[in-house]
């Protein structure tokens, strides 16, 4: 399992991020054990499933292998039960273990299944798919010459894969374009930088974590060091856009980072006993193995300092189960468009032949007991991607097929609404947010936005924000 840590023989995963192209990243815990007692076996059923089984064997025109017709029909039970359950193949289930170290071969798209075709969720920062253009909500319904149709997710994905210096090409349905799209992709070695971050200006800094893979919690804790290494910060923007996940101990060592000790994250509920549990903002539950705990560096200052939290609609998985921590200890102010909602807990179960399935066996609950799930998170201040509103439609959970109910364990208490007045289209002041000769369709957010940069709308709007807290906290004192 190569640097996976094995504490038991069989092991399962808790994967909080989506189907990448090329990776799918996951937690190893120990396996579920002390099953309750299996119910009885359906019969009835499994007779019918025993007919069609031997009428396929015996009268289909072409010869079909036992172990193909079995992996048919494990793939097909999990399929229909919601888009992140899957059967994971040899290949794909070493893509899954050989992902979390943010080093992949593909395209870097996060993609999901949608009316039979693959629907992009989030083209990944720095990656031949994004430097193309693809945008959340594109659906592909060919590669190459293959038709998407027909094609499971996992079989999709294994075509978007290949060999670096090779070429792919994208058949694209987009909304609002009157014809289909193609788009000629080189396949990369694709290696996710986790953290970025920089001083935009005296006093303020910008951290990005675009993925939670291995090293995030390390790298977060140096990013942030080195801001401070600049002077004391007056205000810090941690962002979460088009972050589609990761590893779910990333997601509570970045949390802990910016919270008191041993507050609750996240919890998990399902029907098993291993599925209820809560993770808390300690080292034993964000470090892996023995390592030395990397957020005793960081600086004091960093538990108090002002911040925003930057989401939108390709924020899923643990970009959420951060944003929805910091929003209910109030520690940050949610801003921009409300995120992915994949508030789901997918569990690995290794099988014989180097295959797994993945099952979704929890859901996701911030530390007031909030669904994630179908949901998302609810910005404290809406902010729309440019002045004249979002750059298109986004995908998100609840649009996609049969996914799975919100569950909530209060459904009295909703997503906290924003407190301030969301700001959707207004025109753009004349001579500002607009480049000379170009159309309103260029004011909208560009495929290749540099983020912190002024021409990012949301990132400015919440460095205003915080000046204006800096500015509220002084009078206080």
């Amino acid at each position: 399992m190569g640097k996976f840590e094995m504490s038991k023989a069989k092991t399962i995963s808790l994967v909080v991020g989506g189907f990448v192209a090329g990776a799918l990243i996951s937690l190893h815990i120990p396996a579920l054990a002390d099953k309750e007692a299996k119910p009885g076996l359906p019969i009835d059923e499994l007779r019918t499933f025993a007919e069609v089984y031997s009428a396929i064997k015996q009268g289909y025109v072409e010869p079909v292998e036992d172990k193909k017709m079995i992996s048919n029909a494990i793939s097909g039970m999990l399929s229909n039960l919601d888009p992140h359950s899957a059967y994971l193949d040899a290949d794909a289930f070493k893509d899954l273990q050989v992902g979390t170290q943010g080093e992949f071969g593909g395209l870097g798209i996060e993609v999901g299944m949608e009316d039979g075709l693959v629907k992009v969720v989030s083209p990944i920062e720095d990656t031949p798919a994004y430097r193309a253009g693809i945008k959340s909500g594109d659906l592909i319904f060919k590669l190459d010459e293959t038709p998407v149709k027909g094609l499971t997710l996992s079989d999709a994905v294994k075509k978007m894969r290949g060999k670096p210096k090779t070429s792919i090409k994208l058949s694209i349905l987009r909304k609002g374009e009157s014809k289909p799209l193609e788009i000629t992709l080189v396949r990369e070695v694709i290696k996710v930088q986790s953290v970025k971050s920089k001083i935009v200006e005296p006093g303020y800094g910008w951290v990005r974590v675009t993925q939670f893979q291995e090293n995030t919690v390390a790298e977060l804790a140096k990013h942030v060091g080195k801001v401070y290494q600049e002077g004391p910060l007056r205000g810090l923007v941690l962002d979460l856009r088009n972050d589609p996940g990761g590893l779910l101990h990333g997601a509570i060592g970045v949390s802990a980072a910016f919270l008191p000790p041993d507050v609750k994250v996240v919890s998990t509920d399902g029907r098993t006993e291993d599925a209820k549990q809560e993770f808390l903002a300690r080292p034993r539950d964000y470090l892996r193995g023995t390592k030395e705990d990397p957020l005793k560096t960081l600086p004091v200052e960093v538990k108090k300092v002002p911040m925003v939290v930057l989401v939108n609609g390709g924020s899923a998985s643990a970009s959420e189960i951060v944003a929805g921590a910091l929003q209910d200890y109030k520690r940050a102010v949610i801003v921009g468009t409300q995120t992915f909602g994949k508030g789901s807990v997918q569990s690995v179960l290794p099988l014989p032949g180097n295959s797994a399935i993945k099952l979704t066996t929890a859901r996701y609950f911030t530390p007031e007991g909030r669904s994630i799930q179908a949901k998302g998170i609810v910005p404290d201040i809406v902010v729309e991607e440019s002045p004249n509103g979002s750059a298109g439609p986004r995908i998100r959970e609840a649009d996609l097929e049969r996914h799975l109910g919100n569950g909530d364990k209060e459904p009295a208490k909703d997503n906290p609404k924003p407190e301030v007045k969301p700001q959707t289209k207004a025109p753009a002041k004349p001579g500002k947010d607009k480049e000379k000769g170009k159309d309103d369709a260029d004011d909208e957010m560009p495929s290749r936005l540099e983020y912190a940069s002024k021409a990012d709308y949301q990132f400015q709007q919440a460095l205003n924000l915080l000046k204006g807290l800096q500015i509220m906290q002084n009078k206080v004192q």
